[in-house]
């Protein structure tokens, strides 16, 4: 699991920011990653948001098996995201909104030739739905959308990394 620490914020501060991450549908911290690695380079919010999806699954993992569904659902749709934002930033394509997250699915789909990756994401987007409306209550039925989940994960988790090896072999920018 990703290292992580505690940091504390005035209640007004941490109001505003979750509210924001509300209206955009983006966990929290995805919302202070984009805010405060602004200035860090495209790999190191990579990396972050890397680490923010591994954090992701293994709590949808753990609300899973204690039939927490809406919320279970909610990381897997923070590790879509999560994943999405890391290609977003190595690619230097905008992924802000669930537009940019849409468009940036259909590209990979086009590029790879994976159709069936727009109808995996938007299972995604149905356990994101079900966070705020609570309607999938039966665990097989949870089952097979988290399967098809995973199932994107693992093609968003190998482009991050080919991304990633990629920009590994090329020149700083500075040395351009």
């Amino acid at each position: 699991m990703a290292d992580l620490v505690a940091v504390m914020v005035p209640r007004k501060l941490a109001d505003l920011l979750s509210e924001e991450a509300r209206k955009r549908g983006i966990p929290l911290e995805q919302l202070l990653v984009e805010k405060l690695a602004s200035e860090a380079d495209s790999n190191d919010r990579a990396q972050a948001y890397l680490e923010l999806h591994e954090k992701y699954l293994e709590e949808a993992r753990t609300l899973a098996d204690r039939g927490e569904l809406a919320q279970a659902g909610e990381k897997l749709w923070g590790a879509v995201t999560a994943l999405l934002n890391a290609i977003g930033e190595l690619r230097r394509l905008p992924h802000y909104s669930h537009r940019d997250y849409s468009e940036l699915v259909e590209r990979l789909a086009s590029e790879l030739k994976r159709p069936e990756l727009g109808k995996l994401f938007a299972v995604a987007e149905r356990l994101h739905a079900n966070f705020y409306h609570d309607f999938i209550e039966d665990q097989e039925v949870f089952k097979a959308y988290e399967a098809d989940v995973l199932k994107l994960v693992e093609v968003l988790e190998n482009e991050v990394s080919r991304y990633l090896a990629a920009s590994d072999n090329e020149p700083d920018r500075d040395e351009r």
